[in-house]
């Protein structure tokens, strides 16, 4: 029906729109994809359209050419890169390919029925944001409602030095609307092969305000909030019960212990992540088991080193601190499987990673007494 009506042109053949409106309502319509960009897409789509980007339909030609012998109509804004398009899938072997004649523009034109994308949650993503987000967005885990999620998210990262580094700017690139930072250091020289949230410009300068300026200078619809002061026992639990999710970059074994304690006993789900050389791990503590199932309590100076003394392979935290966003991503999003109740661990040098799975301690003080 539609080849009979359409022309050729530059190679491939057009379809006008009202054509394509008595297709689309038949009981065999065409695969209508929207070559449009993200941002262009938020204004409205066609009814039934699959949204695919002209740059993503170049990566994937000759799998959706192989979709044959459905047809497959292309439209754009304006019927310019539909057209280029349909020539590169006639190219890639599809034999029943038609770009939209005047395309989006030319359907609002005519006044034909489009939708406008709705996003979930009551959380509406802004064009910009749209476009910021759209490899996310595309990834059915996560889609328009999830990263609604991840804007109304609260993060806060415990640490802004080598582990916080990485994981605090995959998070604010992320999305993630909040992200705390706490730490009472100054950036050192000898932090910045390591630390990438500073400068050589910012040695002396409180270490979450040097983070914050780079992080909403990454991502303005993160707002972060610094704390700059040492996490107690004291302060602990104030500011914690402010955020969703903990992530642990601390770099010391006492500061650990706090945090896994306090966050156990708010109910706060923890991101664990420690590094020494070339080594370092990651685990996820939601209750039963925690840290203190782990390590119930510190060993002795000689036998856990820092980092300051026993050294660390610059691109080791930086590796932990990743796996840690991905895993603070995952909980706020409740996709994939946790770490929960176990430990993955990296050996750089070898290159070998491990997962080891490990039960609650029923005579833990960390979390057995936060639940009972």
């Amino acid at each position: 029906m539609a080849e009979d009506t359409s022309k050729e042109s530059s190679g491939a053949p057009e379809i006008d729109a009202e054509t394509l409106a008595a297709w689309l309502a038949t009981a065999d319509p065409p695969l209508l994809l929207d070559v449009r960009n993200v941002d262009e897409q938020s204004l409205g789509m066609l009814p039934g359209a699959v949204p695919m980007p002209l740059s993503m339909l170049q990566q994937r030609l000759e799998s959706v050419a192989g979709n044959a012998p459905r047809a497959i109509v292309l439209y754009c804004a304006a019927g310019f890169r539909s057209a280029t398009g349909a020539q590169q899938l006639v190219r890639a072997g599809a034999t029943r390919v038609h770009s939209l004649r005047g395309g989006f523009a030319e359907w609002q034109r005519r006044g034909l029925h489009c939708i406008v994308p709705t996003d979930t949650d009551g959380v509406p993503l802004a064009a910009a944001q749209r476009d910021r987000y759209a490899r996310q967005i595309r990834l059915p885990e996560i889609g328009a409602a999830g990263q609604a999620r991840l804007l109304q998210a609260r993060v806060l990262c415990v640490g802004a030095g080598g582990l916080g580094s990485a994981a605090s700017v995959y998070l604010a690139a992320a999305g993630v609307g909040a992200l705390g930072l706490v730490d009472d250091d100054r950036v050192a020289l000898s932090n910045l092969n390591r630390q990438i949230l500073h400068t050589t410009q910012r040695v002396g300068m409180p270490k979450v305000h040097s983070a914050a300026g780079m992080l909403e200078a990454l991502n303005p619809d993160c707002r972060v909030e610094p704390w700059e002061t040492r996490l107690t026992p004291q302060n602990a639990a104030g500011i914690l019960e402010r955020y969703d999710l903990i992530v642990d970059g601390s770099d010391n074994l006492a500061t650990r212990y706090v945090v896994n304690d306090v966050a156990m006993r708010l109910g706060k789900p923890l991101v664990y992540g420690a590094v020494l050389r070339f080594e370092g791990q990651v685990s996820l503590f939601t209750g039963q088991p925690c840290y203190r199932c782990l390590f119930p309590e510190a060993p002795p100076p000689e036998l856990a080193p820092s980092c300051e003394e026993a050294g660390v392979l610059g691109a080791v935290p930086g590796l932990i601190g990743v796996l840690q966003a991905i895993e603070a991503i995952k909980w706020l999003l409740g996709i994939g499987d946790s770490l929960a109740g176990r430990l993955l661990t990296v050996e750089a040098l070898s290159m070998q990673m491990t997962t080891l799975t490990f039960a609650a301690n029923p005579r833990c003080s960390g979390c057995t007494s936060a639940t009972s």
